[in-house]
């Protein structure tokens, strides 16, 4: 058994195959290496971007945010005589809808530029 048969003994490579395989285990751990600088730069970009959130949350891809620290105060000045009948909000716009001298209207208040955008006349088709 102090001698394997020589079947199991491996010849030696001659000198060009042996370069080959030198030329191919350098370009092994080239590869890994850059593999690995390339894995610990995304993972500190993935760091970098989870560090440095804003403070504010935005709200429904409007635009508009909310403060972190204290609610948002705002004041809407709707039309005198108007009388609210229903209140709606999305994302940044909230929607009154009620009665001006009798007449059906929706008025749509933006938040995230602080006026009334729309002002809607709601009838009935003859």
């Amino acid at each position: 058994m102090a001698n394997p048969e020589p079947e199991e003994q491996e010849e030696p490579l001659d000198p060009a195959m042996e370069r080959i395989r030198r030329k191919m285990v350098l370009l092994q751990l080239v590869s890994g290496g850059i593999l690995f600088v390339c894995f610990m730069a995304v993972l500190a970009a993935v760091v970098y971007k989870v560090a440095q959130r804003p403070e504010t949350a935005p709200v429904a891809s409007s635009g508009f945010s909310v403060p972190s620290d204290q609610p948002l105060a705002a004041s809407v000045d709707l039309p005198g005589g108007f009388e609210v009948r229903s209140v709606s909000l999305s994302g940044a716009q909230i929607l009154f809808f009620g009665t001006l001298a009798g007449q059906q209207k929706a008025l749509v208040y933006d938040l995230s530029v602080g006026r009334l955008v729309a002002d809607v006349s709601v009838g009935s088709a003859p």
